[in-house]
């Protein structure tokens, strides 16, 4: 790593870089760019230059620069903006014997960038240097320093003079760097350390690198790590300098991971090292090593590293039984006080090598059951996984990869038998299943979620998440473990919800919640039944349905018995399902679930359109019957008369 700077041929996959130059009147920008491109002072400038060209061997990253030039009339401000806002990078110009001009940086210009929303890399440009008033000596540091701690996205200051030709090259190299290697996503200016993001990143090439998972990189791994990044091995005698240095300048007391043990660099060492390449401004040497193992700008890794899977809409995404295993791996092993239970800080150490926990957001943050030290255990841990591959199976897949998943991504998961040919064989073979869970308010649909996760019974009225989800393994007979994921539909967003043709196509089983004491709540359920059943007619997504009569504690309607079995038959549906889950009695309700979804080709209710709709098919499919075979009774006769004429002329 003593020789890392040496940065890869056009990092980032970038084909140019664009420098929009801008600032007041006289303050040297076209000269600037022209001494830059000539380097040589020209007598005479063009008030505003055409876009100038600097060619990919300019600078060692081997990247073409587009330098822009831009009026400083008011009457081209609207041009000006237009440019600034395709920038990469802008350069920002004041004049070294004019201080208004600087003035005109921290009043007009650095806000002007913020109302254009304009979000790039922003080099501040002294120039004629030459001409500063030698009497009020005064430095770069004392000058910039107040607007840089006002405009954090000011990556670097410099004076130069185009006419001595001072430090001209330099102003679009830094510019180029800041694209090319931006300091933002690496390095927090005012902690003065590695951001989150970076150090993840960081810390999984480490483990990558780390070949005999020793906790150290030795002379071999390192030297490996430095031909697959660098394309060039380290002498012994620098793999012995990368260790002094960081034996010598980390901080640290008795005790503490100094760095370098026995076996080697350790974490703490590796990204000491690189928080020390970019303090001293050497950010290439980290966005190589970022890039050679497919991290993009923005930490994460490349899309074309993270598969994608078609299928169709009623087709869904599932964790193969060999990726489950691992996972089972990984829980174990990061069960550091084999208690089996992943606590919070067990399951953040899992996730520290990806960018940011993905279970700390919704719909996963309170999905699964929790155990009473708020950890996971290895079903809700498992659980977690079931409900992000079925929701977006190519995040599960990067997520995967990024805790170390070793074989092909592409292979950890398995796209599921469609639906509609699951119910023309009268099984499912999905080990997911997803249920949709309607109803009217307060009819306790999220009183059923809880109780499928373990939470306590609460009298408080739900509220309208419009994403909650609950997903739990539930064993059934013989010893089988399904996952049933079940997603509640507030009232209010059924309408928004079937709005969409294929809505009801990812959706395994669907249930009708009612308050079993309100017979207004009963109404509601079987008209939402009535709406969903004739939606899935109408798209030829029909789903099984199951009704569940909830809080059945309490003392149920009048004629509440006489009506659901009406409704029932009517439409062919199972009784309802009469839970309690205040007195903590669901009556097997969530095995049953799963069981219906088993069968998909049973439990689905039919709607009198529908019965309508499939008499009107059995009349035209007869009637079409009839014709044929009228027709063929017809062609027949025909070819039997032919025949009869033919034998009865021979025989003349």
């Amino acid at each position: 790593m003593a020789r890392a700077a040496a940065a890869t041929a056009n990092p980032g996959g970038r084909s140019g870089v664009r420098i929009v130059v801008a600032g007041d009147s006289g303050t040297g920008k076209s000269s600037l760019i022209v001494t830059a491109a000539a380097d040589s002072y020209p007598p005479n400038v063009p008030p505003v230059l055409p876009p100038t060209r600097l060619p990919e061997e300019f600078y060692p990253d081997r990247v073409p620069v587009t330098i822009i030039d831009t009026s400083s009339r008011a009457e081209d401000a609207g041009k000006v903006a237009e440019e600034l806002r395709q920038a990469d990078a802008v350069v920002l110009t004041y004049a070294c014997d004019r201080p208004e001009t600087l003035d005109q940086l921290s009043t007009f210009w650095l806000p002007e960038l913020r109302r254009l929303e304009v979000r790039v890399p922003v080099i501040v440009v002294g120039c004629k240097l030459d001409l500063r008033d030698e009497n009020q000596p005064v430095t770069l540091e004392t000058v910039m320093s107040p607007i840089m701690q006002q405009f954090r996205e000011i990556e670097t200051c410099i004076e130069c003079s185009a006419f001595k030709q001072i430090q001209i090259p330099e102003v679009f190299f830094y510019a180029q760097k800041a694209v090319l290697h931006p300091t933002g996503p690496l390095f927090d200016q005012e902690t003065q350390t590695l951001k989150p993001r970076c150090v993840r990143a960081l810390k999984r090439i480490f483990i990558l690198c780390d070949h005999d998972r020793d906790g150290a990189l030795s002379d071999a791994e390192l030297n490996d790590f430095q031909v697959k990044c660098f394309n060039a091995p380290l002498q012994p005698s620098e793999i012995v300098g990368v260790k002094r240095v960081v034996e010598e300048k980390l901080p640290g007391g008795e005790g503490t991971d100094r760095g370098v043990n026995e076996r080697g660099l350790t974490l703490t060492g590796f990204l000491f090292l690189h928080a020390l390449f970019i303090e001293k401004g050497r950010l290439e040497t980290t966005w190589t090593v970022l890039r050679k193992f497919g991290y993009t700008d923005d930490i994460k890794l490349a899309d074309e590293l993270i598969p994608t899977f078609k299928r169709a809409p009623d087709q869904s995404v599932e964790l193969t039984g060999e990726t489950i295993e691992f996972l089972k791996g990984i829980f174990e092993l990061f069960d550091s006080d084999y208690d089996n239970n992943l606590r919070p800080l067990e399951l953040e150490d899992i996730f520290s090598t990806a960018p940011e926990s993905p279970w700390d957001e919704t719909p996963y943050k309170d999905a699964a059951e929790k155990t009473a030290l708020g950890g996971l255990s290895v079903n809700a841990f498992l659980s977690e996984w079931a409900l992000m591959t079925l929701l977006d199976s190519s995040r599960a897949v990067e997520n995967l990869i990024y805790i170390g998943y070793p074989g092909d991504p592409s292979a950890a998961v398995r796209i599921t038998r469609r639906r509609r040919l699951d119910r023309k064989k009268q099984q499912s073979e999905r080990n997911v299943f997803q249920c949709f869970v309607f109803g009217p308010k307060n009819a306790g649909k999220s009183s059923l979620l809880n109780s499928f996760i373990g939470r306590p019974f609460s009298e408080a009225p739900s509220s309208n998440i419009e994403d909650f989800y609950a997903v739990n393994v539930v064993d059934l007979p013989g010893g089988i473990k399904k996952t049933l994921i079940l997603r509640e539909i507030p009232e209010n967003g059924v309408k928004k919800l079937l709005s969409d043709k294929e809505s009801l196509a990812s959706c395994d089983i669907a249930v009708f919640v009612h308050d079993s004491s309100s017979e207004s709540s009963w109404k509601r359920a079987t008209e939402l039944l009535v709406e969903v059943a004739s939606h899935g007619e109408d798209t030829g997504f029909e789903v099984p349905c199951l009704i569940i009569a909830a809080k059945d504690d309490l003392i149920s309607f009048p004629m509440a018995i006489q009506e659901s079995t009406r409704i029932t038959q009517d439409m062919g549906t199972e009784a309802p399902i009469p839970i309690s889950c205040k007195m903590g009695d669901t009556n097997n309700v969530f095995r049953r679930i799963v069981s219906a979804a088993e069968h998909p080709h049973l439990s689905i209710p039919e709607t009198e359109a529908g019965r309508s709709r499939k008499q009107y098919h059995r009349l035209i499919n007869r009637s079409l019957m009839c014709v044929s075979v009228g027709a063929a009774v017809g062609i027949i006769g025909l070819a039997a008369f032919r025949v009869y004429s033919a034998r009865k002329n021979t025989s003349g």
